[in-house]
C-alpha cells in the first residue's frame, strides 16, 4: 500500500518533491530507508530499545535476588524472607510497567504544557520529605516518603521533572539564549533551590545528576559556549566547596585515594575495598551465578549501589563488559532519538529525550566508576538494575517518554501530525 507523503520540517519545504522523497530516515537499527518504501509496521516505536531495557530489568531482577538472598542471616534483616527483596523488586517493576503504559499515552505537547507544574510538585515533595513524621530517614539521611506499598523517593521524580522543565524552558528562551541574565540565570535559581533541598536530606549524588542534566540540556539547547563554561566553572567551585567544608565528604575522598589504608579499610573505604575484592574474585568469567562470597555480609548495599560488584564477581569481566555495552547502546540510541526529533523541528521532544539520555548515562557512569574504584563512593544506583522502587518506577517511565518521542517522530515522518 502507498504511504502518505513525507511531512517535512520548515527548512526542507523548499526542496523539489523528488529530492524530498529521497530523504533518508533512520529507523532503529535497520539503517536508512526511503520513506516511501518503509512498511507500515515501523510507524510504532523502537522495539529494540524496549527489549534492551527489558533485558536490563530482567538481569537486574535476577541479580537483586542473588545479592540479597543471604540477607536474612543478618540480625538486622532477621524478619525478612530470602525472597523479600526479590518480591518487592518484582512488584516495583510491575507498577513501573503500568505507569509506563500510561505515560506513553500522554502526548509530548501535554508534558510541555504541564512541565512547570510537575517541577513545582517535585519541589513540594522535596520540602515535604524534610518535615518530621512525614519524611522517612535511613542511615542518617531523610529521603523517603512512605506511601504504603513502597517508600517513595522524591529526588527520583525531581530528576524527570527537571528534564521536562529545562527542555520547556529552553524552548521558551530560544530567542534570548545569548543573554545570560534572561536565558540562564532564572533556571539556575530554580536548580539551586532543588540543590539546597537535596543537600538538606542530604543527597549530593542526586543533586550532581540534576545539575549535569540541566547543564546538558542548556548545552544541547544552544546556549552560548562561554556561558556554558562559566556555569560549569561555578558548579565545579560549588561542589569543591561542599567537599572542603564537609569532614565526612573529605574522608570519602581520602578513602577513595587509598582504600587499603588501615584507617580507611574499616571506615569510609570499606565498601570500595570489598567491591574491588568482589570484582577481582570474578576474574574473566566469574565464579558463577549465586557463587558470590562478598554478598555474604561483607559488601554493604550489594543489592543497591554495589550491584555491579556482585555482577563482576559472579559473571566476571565478561559480565561487566556486557552491562557496559548494553548501557552504551541504550544511551546512544536515546540520544539519536532526540537528535531525530530536533531535526523534525520538535525541539522540546528532542531535548527531553536527550536530557533523559544524559541522566541515564551520567548516573550509570558514576555508579560503574564507583564500583570499579575509578570514582569516589557516591550513593547512586545503577539505572534499571539496582533495587529501589522509586528509581525503577521513574527510570521505566522515562524510557516510556523516550519511546513516545520516537513514536511521534515516526508519525510525523510518515505524514501524520506527530501527536
Amino acid at each position: 500500500m502507498n504511504l502518505p507523503s513525507l511531512r517535512l520540517p520548515n527548512w526542507f519545504r523548499g526542496l523539489p518533491q523528488a529530492a524530498a522523497d529521497a530523504l533518508p530516515v533512520r529507523l532503529g537499527l535497520g539503517g536508512y530507508a526511503q520513506t516511501r518504501a518503509t512498511p507500515v509496521r515501523v510507524l510504532g516505536f523502537d522495539q529494540t530499545l524496549l527489549w534492551v531495557c527489558v533485558a536490563l530489568l530482567a538481569w537486574g531482577l535476577v541479580m537483586v535476588y542473588s545479592a540479597s538472598i543471604a540477607m536474612p542471616d543478618n540480625p538486622r534483616f532477621k524478619n525478612y524472607t530470602q525472597t523479600h527483596f526479590l518480591i518487592r523488586h518484582a512488584i516495583a517493576i510491575g507498577v513501573a510497567f503500568v505507569a509506563a503504559l500510561l505515560a506513553f499515552q500522554v502526548p509530548m505537547q501535554t508534558w510541555e504544557k504541564y512541565s512547570g507544574w510537575l517541577f513545582v510538585f517535585s519541589v513540594a515533595l522535596l520540602v515535604l520529605v524534610l518535615v518530621p513524621f512525614i519524611g522517612k530517614g535511613v542511615n542518617g539521611a531523610r529521603r523517603w516518603i512512605s506511601i504504603g506499598i513502597m517508600n517513595f523517593q522524591p529526588s527520583e521524580l525531581a530528576k524527570l521533572a527537571v528534564v521536562f522543565y529545562a527542555a520547556a524552558y529552553m524552548v521558551r528562551k530560544m530567542e534570548v539564549k545569548e543573554n545570560f541574565w534572561r536565558a540562564v540565570l532564572p533556571m539556575g535559581v530554580a536548580i539551586a533551590l532543588v540543590g539546597v533541598l537535596l543537600l538538606l536530606e542530604p543527597d549530593m549524588g542526586a543533586f550532581m545528576v540534576i545539575a549535569i542534566v540541566a547543564m546538558g540540556i542548556l548545552f544541547l539547547g544552544g546556549v552560548n559556549a562561554r556561558m556554558f563554561f562559566l556555569i560549569a566553572a561555578v558548579l565545579l567551585v560549588a561542589f569543591s566547596l561542599m567537599i572542603l567544608t564537609s569532614e565526612w565528604r573529605r574522608e570519602r575522598i581520602f578513602a577513595y585515594l587509598n582504600p587499603w589504608d588501615e584507617k580507611h579499610a574499616l571506615g569510609k573505604g570499606y565498601q570500595l575495598s570489598h567491591s574491588l575484592i568482589a570484582i577481582g574474585r570474578g576474574e574473566i568469567f566469574g565464579v558463577g551465578l549465586g557463587g558470590s562470597v562478598e554478598k555474604l555480609h561483607w559488601l554493604p548495599e550489594a543489592h543497591t549501589d554495589f550491584l555491579l560488584a556482585v555482577i563482576g564477581e559472579e559473571f566476571g569481566l565478561v559480565g561487566v563488559m556486557c552491562v557496559i555495552a548494553l548501557f552504551f547502546w541504550l544511551i546512544r540510541r536515546i540520544m539519536h532519538i532526540g537528535r531525530q526529533a530536533i531535526a523534525l523541528d520538535r525541539v522540546f521532544s528532542g531535548l527531553v529525550a536527550q536530557g533523559i539520555g544524559v541522566w541515564m548515562g551520567f548516573q550509570a557512569f558514576i555508579n560503574m566508576g564507583v564500583n570499579l574504584g575509578a570514582l569516589p563512593t557516591k550513593g547512586l544506583t545503577l539505572p534499571l538494575m539496582s533495587f529501589g522502587g522509586s528509581a525503577i518506577l521513574l527510570n521505566v517511565v522515562a524510557i516510556a517518554v523516550v519511546l513516545r518521542v520516537d513514536y511521534e517522530s515516526r508519525q510525523l515522518m510518515h505524514g501524520g501530525r506527530g501527536l
